[in-house]
Formats: C-alpha cells, sequence, structure tokens
C-alpha cells in the first residue's frame, strides 16, 4: 500500500535511523557532534561518512526527508479529520470526488461496514471547513462526520529497527542557541520564508542550516536562534530523519477507537501516550447514533499478528481503567491510499503572517 524501496540496510544505516529521528543539533556543523556521539556509541563514522550515510537513506527511499517535523497546527489555519460512507458501487467516484478538493489532503480507505473513508481537511480559515464538508456533501449526495482534534496526547510517529546501539536515541538538542518562546502566535514575513523554505526538509549536506540561510538571503545565526526556538514553541516537533515507515517493514496501519467514558478521558489519554508502538493519541467527538468513539490511538506493525499484538496491549491498558466491552472499542485498518498531499502550509503560514 505504502512506498517500498529496494535498499538493504546494514547495522549502520539501521543505527544511524534509530539514533536521529530526533535531538539532531542545530549548529553550524550538525553532523560533527553527531558523528562524534555514534563514535561514543562504538559505530566508527567520520561528519563526512555520516553526511553520506544519511543522503544515501535519503535518496533510496528509506527515509521521506532529513530535517524538522513542523506541527502545522501551530503555523497557522487548521486541518480536521473527517469520516463517510461512500457506496461500494461508487466508491472511486465518491473519492475521485472527494480528492478533487485542494483542501483535502489525505485519504484513506479503511475497513468499516459504513465509514470506509477517511480524509483530512486542511484549511487557512477554520471556517472554510463546514464550507468544504458542505460542498462534498452536495457533490457527493453522502453525509460527512467531523472528528476534530479536541486533545492530543501523542504525536509521535517514531519507527524504530533492530539495530544495536547503546542508549538507543541520541538526544543532541542541548547543542544550539538557548532560546525561550516569543509569545507570539503570528508569524514575522522571515519566519514564514523559513518555515517554507524547511518544510520539506534540509539538503543533506555537513551545513544544512547554511544552505537554508543562503535560500532566504538570512543571517546563519538568525536561522539558528530561530528554530531552536520554534521547537520550544512547538512548531517544529523534532528535526532528524524523519523515516519511511514501510520501507522499515511497518505495513500494518491500525486505527484503534475507544468509546472511553468521559471523566476518564484525561486520566487514560497519557497512559496509552505512554506506550512506546502507539504513534498517534487524540481525544475526538462522538456522533450519536452513527460514531460511538471519544478516543483514538494509531498503532503500526510489520505483520498483521504484530499490529494485533499491539492493539491487545492498546485494550489491556485500557481495561485497567475501565470495564471495556466488545461494543466499546474497534479496530480500522487502512486498505487503500487515496490521496497524500502535503497540507497546504503556504497559504496557512501566509494567512498568519504580521503585515510588513
Amino acid at each position: 500500500m505504502g512506498r517500498a524501496v529496494d535498499y538493504e540496510m546494514d547495522s549502520t544505516d539501521r543505527a544511524i535511523v534509530n539514533a536521529f529521528q530526533g535531538g539532531f543539533p542545530v549548529v553550524a556543523r550538525p553532523f560533527d557532534p553527531a558523528a562524534a556521539a555514534l563514535r561514543d556509541r562504538g559505530i566508527e563514522l567520520t561528519e563526512g561518512e555520516l553526511v553520506e550515510r544519511v543522503r544515501r537513506l535519503d535518496e533510496e527511499g528509506v527515509l521521506t526527508r532529513f530535517g524538522p517535523l513542523i506541527n502545522a497546527q501551530q503555523i497557522g489555519g487548521t486541518a480536521t479529520l473527517v469520516a463517510m460512507h461512500a457506496p461500494e458501487d461508487r466508491f472511486d467516484e465518491v473519492a475521485e470526488q472527494v480528492n478533487a478538493h485542494r483542501e483535502v489532503a489525505h485519504n484513506y480507505e479503511r475497513e468499516h461496514p459504513h465509514l470506509n473513508m477517511w480524509f483530512v481537511v486542511s484549511v487557512a480559515d477554520a471556517d472554510r471547513v463546514d464550507e468544504v464538508l458542505a460542498e462534498i456533501e452536495e457533490e457527493t449526495g453522502q453525509r460527512t462526520y467531523n472528528l476534530p482534534k479536541q486533545q492530543e496526547f501523542r504525536v509521535e510517529a517514531k519507527f524504530y529497527v533492530d539495530a544495536v546501539i547503546e542508549g538507543g536515541s541520541v538526544d543532541l538538542t542541548g547543542l544550539g542557541p538557548n532560546e525561550e518562546p516569543s509569545g507570539r502566535n503570528t508569524l514575522t514575513p522571515q519566519e514564514r520564508d523559513l518555515v517554507l523554505e524547511i518544510q520539506d526538509g534540509f539538503e543533506v549536506t555537513a551545513t544544512p542550516y547554511s544552505d537554508v540561510a543562503e535560500a532566504i538571503d538570512a543571517d546563519l545565526d538568525w536561522v539558528l536562534s530561530t528554530i531552536r526556538r520554534f521547537e520550544r514553541e512547538g512548531k517544529i516537533r523534532r528535526i532528524g530523519v524523519i523515516p519511511n515507515h514501510y520501507a522499515l517493514g511497518y505495513t500494518e496501519n491500525g486505527m484503534t477507537v475507544w468509546n472511553v467514558p468521559d471523566d476518564l478521558v484525561d486520566e487514560v489519554g497519557p497512559e496509552i501516550a505512554g506506550l512506546e508502538f502507539v504513534t498517534h493519541c487524540y481525544e475526538r467527538p462522538r456522533h450519536d447514533g452513527v460514531w460511538p468513539y471519544n478516543f483514538f490511538a494509531m498503532t503500526h506493525g510489520r505483520s498483521e499478528e504484530e499490529s494485533q499484538q499491539r492493539i491487545e496491549q492498546v485494550r489491556e491498558k485500557m481495561s485497567e481503567f475501565w470495564d471495556v466491552g466488545e461494543d466499546d472499542w474497534d479496530s480500522l485498518f487502512s486498505t487503500r491510499i487515496l490521496k497524500k498531499t502535503g497540507i497546504r502550509m503556504a497559504e496557512r503560514a501566509e494567512a498568519n503572517t504580521e503585515s510588513e
């Protein structure tokens, strides 16, 4: 279903993937201390060799990119998850109608007897969500069910492989400027330019931040301090290698949904988020008579058996808080990617940028 690659990683590649899914230093030559950290763990690589390794992993498709993972919600605009029913005899037609909307960023077919199409609407203006859904309902003749995020407990999406590295990941976030949050919700024009330059990752060179500074005609020290501040403010979730999880063998994508008693959500959320294999964890609204679930936990597995085991672990953890019945939960596996594009960061950032 996803993008597989014809590239076999060796033990050093695997250690790099595990070590640097975050915590990459924000300094002029970040691969130098990163390589030193690996050498401290018995993996002999020079700065240049580490650059070449990451570049090859990126080019071969083992990584989706190298660099920052932007938190679009903190940049501007909004996004929401939407479910709908597409009749079997019209499924492809309905998918085309939904996908034709430029505001639809991702769309998946999922296993469910009724709600079999799940997509994300990303807009610069929150009021536009209702307009897009009304247009889709009119065009398709099908009702949409808006499921906006009410609480976020975890967005991690880290995928590890079998590798020997002492201490697991390498956290070098302490290297770089010590910047405090600005307290602003808006972006300056220069900050907007920075966001748009880095949203798809860095060039894999020994001096990625200098490359960014040159691309937007900015001072290197400003780029370093602003990127570090963006981390502190939550605009950047992390910096490092962003794996293609399909290339790492994580082919099973299960969305488990739960009808958690409302008075337990705040207690249950952090506990489920603490399970290392849960990549996304949210509270979302129910829809009476159609959708009884208010808690979403996404898991990934390298086989159907592993995926089922992880779902069972989520159920066991849930059962520590209340008596989970068979009607209190479900798991929806994705069967087809119908659309997967960017989230229109440019428009969202532009709408949230101060006038010059």
